[in-house]
């Protein structure tokens, strides 16, 4: 049986964010990159309903012993399933989480339908602004371009910078690994040693020349830090 690794993407992210990440380790785990439904109508908190989400997945799929690998906001949720559930979690890796400080570069109200702000956006999120491909951009305008959409999208940042994890990282045991660009402009080199100082078993791997999307902008780099992570962890 293979052990089993979860993906979980950002908010502008997607399944094809974990691309290198997918081609490197599908041949020896068992992956899952579970749509987070960002975009559902519900009245519950938005990171709550997110962390449901993902525990009835979990459920549903019978996973257990997980690699749990978050990026952005899908670390913030990573984080709030591993501390309710520390006993399901054996190894959490997190890239550019939410969760202490996040720079939302969107503003209040993203503009709807100004491509070339999209743009500049989408290339705030890496070092190298040529990462930021038509496609990537064409994808986040499209979705930015649904009013109901860009207001969810809102809500979302909202909900998770209010939404603190300090005072919850020391009571989670898991070993974690995390992973940070050095020129992350969202969540800064510092938010990463600041997660370093709260968790109790905690390693960092700083990667210079990239931004928010490790696992995107430098994925060998990505991938050769997970693997020394995951065979040290036996």
């Amino acid at each position: 049986m293979k052990q089993s690794m979860i993906l979980l993407h950002g908010l502008f992210g997607g399944l094809s964010n974990w691309h290198g990440v997918v081609q490197n380790f599908e041949s020896r785990y068992d992956i899952h990159i579970p749509p987070l439904p960002i975009f559902d109508q519900h009245n519950q908190d938005n990171l709550e309903y997110l962390v449901n989400f993902l525990d009835n997945y979990i459920q549903q799929h019978q996973l257990e012993k997980l690699i749990l690998i978050g990026n952005s906001l899908g670390g913030h949720v990573a984080i709030l399933y591993t501390h309710r559930h520390p006993e399901m979690v054996d190894k959490l890796i997190l890239t550019g989480s939410s969760g202490l400080y996040e720079n939302n570069s969107l503003g209040s109200f993203p503009k709807r339908g100004n491509y070339n702000y999209i743009r500049e956006r989408v290339a705030y999120t890496f070092y190298d602004p040529a990462t930021a491909t038509d496609a990537l951009v064409d994808e986040v305008f499209n979705t930015t371009s649904n009013a109901a959409k860009c207001m969810r999208i809102v809500r979302m940042a909202k909900s998770a910078q209010r939404n603190y994890v300090g005072p919850l990282l020391p009571e989670i045991p898991t070993n974690t690994l995390l992973i940070w660009g050095e020129d992350d402009k969202i969540s800064p080199p510092d938010v990463a040693h600041e997660f370093l100082q709260f968790l109790p078993n905690a390693s960092l791997v700083m990667l210079p020349k990239c931004g928010h999307a490790p696992m995107m902008e430098l994925p060998e780099l990505f991938n050769d830090a997970l693997e020394r992570f995951l065979l040290s962890q036996g």
